[in-house]
């Protein structure tokens, strides 16, 4: 059974009736450019087949209702909230999520009615995969559903402006500074394409992405090391870019150029001049990557997957244990390059590997993982797919 149809069943079995909607958004593998997103650089995303299915229905009250399918097989109902009563800081847990989408319409002249809403979702929690953001962009498209303002309806937010509300729930509501990649490509990416993206000018491209064409799969390894945003560096890291760019004097670091950056350097202290020459030279190699992709050079990309992993592990220090093992081990099995992606300090790597290799290099990193003693991984194909929509 899809997850748009058993959400609309567990949507029936919770209230007594059918959902009046059904939206869907999937999880993404950024295949490049990492860090870049919240200094208005470059990003190359795509998305997974992995998605959370939001099933919605009006209520007549001022109430949101939520709740998630958990992997018990039981409902977990969020604190009920009323939306007129929202406010940043409450509720907290993952039922912050419905709340600050809510609170975030309702800021931007999008006001939310009551709701029910019942969440089912197979992006795997805590992978660097985006759950999160697949939630919040299918609960965002739910909710304008329930007003007449769907995309593509009279008065809607295009999807670029559907990212950036969903962002600002993220980041003022529930506590998390994140960018914009992720509520981007789970919105805009369309299936057997990357999405290139520029975050500064908000233009977007659609690049032709199917590796299977050139014998090619890009294998997903989730280590199940665990990584919260919250709980790790990843405010420090911006934080330090955002200070790096005031000394250098420019409105993000996506204005320093690979020419400037020996320059940019000298002028910065010691800890901040690795994020830097990370953030230029990550720009750098989205921009070669497309180029190569362009001219359906697939292969070739595989060398700056490596620099990526290489600058996120040592100039960026994003990396951990498993990342590095993960990427190593399936490197010297035959991958053409491979990379941690997300925040880091857990979550998943990408290795873009040969098909005839996929047994052996599948194997090796299990090998890898358990010489170290480490939690077995968790491996499957991205194929590139379809964006969010409705799907009942």
């Amino acid at each position: 059974m899809t997850l748009p149809r058993r959400a609309a069943e567990l949507f029936a079995a919770e209230h007594g009736h059918a959902p009046s909607a059904v939206w869907s958004a999937p999880g993404r593998v950024n295949l490049i450019g990492e860090h870049t997103d919240y200094n208005d650089g470059f990003v190359l995303p795509m998305a997974i087949p992995h998605r959370v299915a939001v099933a919605v229905g009006p209520r007549e009250d001022r109430a949101l209702v939520a709740a998630t399918h958990g992997d018990d097989g039981e409902l977990h109902r969020a604190e009920q909230v009323v939306v007129d009563d929202l406010r940043p800081g409450s509720p907290t847990g993952w039922s912050a999520f419905p709340a600050g989408v809510a609170w975030a319409l309702g800021e931007a002249g999008h006001p939310v009615p009551g709701l029910d809403l019942v969440i089912v979702g197979d992006v795997p929690n805590g992978a660097g995969l985006s759950s999160s953001h697949a939630l919040q962009c299918a609960l965002a498209l739910a909710m304008l559903d329930q007003q007449g303002r769907a995309p593509g309806e009279p008065g809607a937010p295009s999807l670029a402006e559907i990212a950036r509300l969903v962002q600002r729930s993220e980041n003022d509501y529930v506590g998390a500074p994140t960018g914009l990649l992720d509520q981007t490509a789970s919105l805009r990416c369309v299936e057997s394409h990357v999405l290139f993206f520029d975050v500064r000018s908000g233009d977007a491209e659609q690049v032709p992405f199917d590796p299977r064409s050139a014998g090619l799969e890009l294998l997903v390894i989730d280590t199940r090391a665990q990584h919260s945003h919250s709980e790790s560096g990843y405010g420090e890291r911006r934080k330090g870019c955002e200070r790096a760019a005031e000394l250098l004097e420019v409105k993000a670091l996506r204005d320093i150029s690979q020419a400037q950056l020996p320059t940019a350097l000298e002028k910065l202290p010691d800890e901040l001049g690795p994020l830097v020459e990370h953030v230029v030279t990550e720009n750098e190699r989205v921009l070669s990557t497309v180029e190569l992709l362009r001219s359906g050079d697939y292969a070739g990309i595989g060398p700056l997957l490596n620099a990526s992993h290489t600058s996120l592990r040592d100039d960026y220090r994003v990396s951990c244990l498993e990342l590095d093992v993960a990427v190593e081990a399936a490197v010297q099995a035959g991958a053409l390059g491979a990379r941690m992606v997300g925040g880091g300090f857990g979550g998943s790597a990408i290795a873009l590997i040969p098909t005839a290799d996929r047994e052996r290099v599948e194997s090796a990193v299990r090998d890898a993982f358990a010489q170290r003693s480490l939690t077995e991984p968790r491996v499957f194909i991205a194929i590139p797919s379809a964006g969010a929509g409705r799907d009942l």
